[in-house]
């Protein structure tokens, strides 16, 4: 069988013993690296593939349309906006994910953003380094208010490193998992509750039609003046010009995101010194890439042995 291996160059720490898993599988390893996807060259390396390995390279209807031997799509990670779900169905083809393979990494990334928000680290490191000795009182975060925005994998991660902080925890979602809830001392409150109480709002759901924009100028004016937004899920959640409107009238006290709706972002940030901005790597650890591995090497073995697929998106 012939693989695709389409991913960032976030893979390469680990890309040789990777890439050699599957070859000791009996596949024939096609690879392509890049930060920046170009679609073009995906449709020239995908015609023989059986197997596409994916991280955020496209699997619309074009790329799929070039593939006339593909059968599965085994994305390396949760999010699959990347991916025509419906379009796979239609031809046949298998999706499935890896969730919860970097769930861990995007959770402490979280945390690090809450930290960096409230103490200013990212800016007083700039200005230290500069030789401006500045004297800024920042805030605690025990006691604060955290609001989760989905409670699944990374959800529930963030709850509880962030209870170990004595945080106050409420949190909004159509999947509400009272249990673990319960165990965190996580509150479910309505999304208009949940966005004026919280001091720390967090967005780790999926990105869907339903969402697109949810955080907007409305949604931001309710919000406490010293309020901080964090995003870890999909840039398209939030209304960036509404955002950045806001964080330039101090009208939210910071915002930290991993995630942009165009990436990387075609307009300069530089001016926004009250924003935390890192390259989309919530999931980029050493750990999370051997984890997100060891669930599709057991994919792709499963696929040899015509065993039912873990994880499957699409039932065709």
């Amino acid at each position: 069988m012939n693989v695709l291996f389409s991913v960032g160059k976030a893979y390469l720490p680990i890309a040789d013993s990777f890439i050699n898993r599957m070859k000791a599988a009996g596949l024939h390893v096609t690879v392509l690296y890049e930060d920046k996807m170009d679609k073009q060259k995906i449709i020239e390396k995908i015609h023989e593939a059986d197997i596409y390995v994916t991280a955020v390279a496209k699997a619309d209807q074009e790329v799929i349309d070039a593939a006339p031997h593909l059968k599965y799509i085994l994305k390396t990670g949760t999010g699959v906006d990347n991916i025509d779900l419906n379009y796979a169905r239609e031809k046949g083809i298998v999706v499935t994910n890896a969730p919860g393979g970097n769930a861990e990494s995007v959770a402490e990334l979280v945390i690090g953003m809450i930290l960096s928000l409230s103490r200013s680290i990212p800016q007083l490191d700039r200005k230290t380094k500069q030789n401006q000795w500045v004297h800024s009182t920042g805030f605690e975060i025990k006691g604060k208010i955290l609001g989760i925005i989905g409670f699944g994998t990374i959800g529930k991660l963030v709850a509880r490193y962030a209870e170990a902080f004595r945080m106050n925890i409420i949190a909004y979602g159509h999947y509400q998992d009272h249990e673990t809830a319960n165990r965190l001392g996580v509150t479910f409150v309505p999304f208009e509750e949940l966005i004026r109480l919280a001091d720390y709002l967090v967005i780790s759901t999926s990105l869907k039609k339903s969402n697109f924009h949810l955080i907007d100028r409305s949604v931001i004016n309710q919000m406490k003046s010293t309020a901080c937004l964090i995003n870890v899920s999909r840039g398209a959640i939030i209304h960036e010009v509404d955002l950045f409107e806001a964080l330039e009238q101090r009208r939210i006290r910071g915002a930290a995101l991993d995630v942009f709706e165009i990436e990387p972002p075609v307009q300069s940030l530089e001016h926004l010194t009250n924003l935390i901005a890192t390259p989309h790597v919530g999931g980029t650890t050493m750990e999370s890439a051997y984890r997100i591995a060891d669930i599709t090497i057991e994919q792709i073995k499963r696929i040899i042995d015509r065993k039912p697929l873990d994880y499957v998106l699409n039932k065709v």
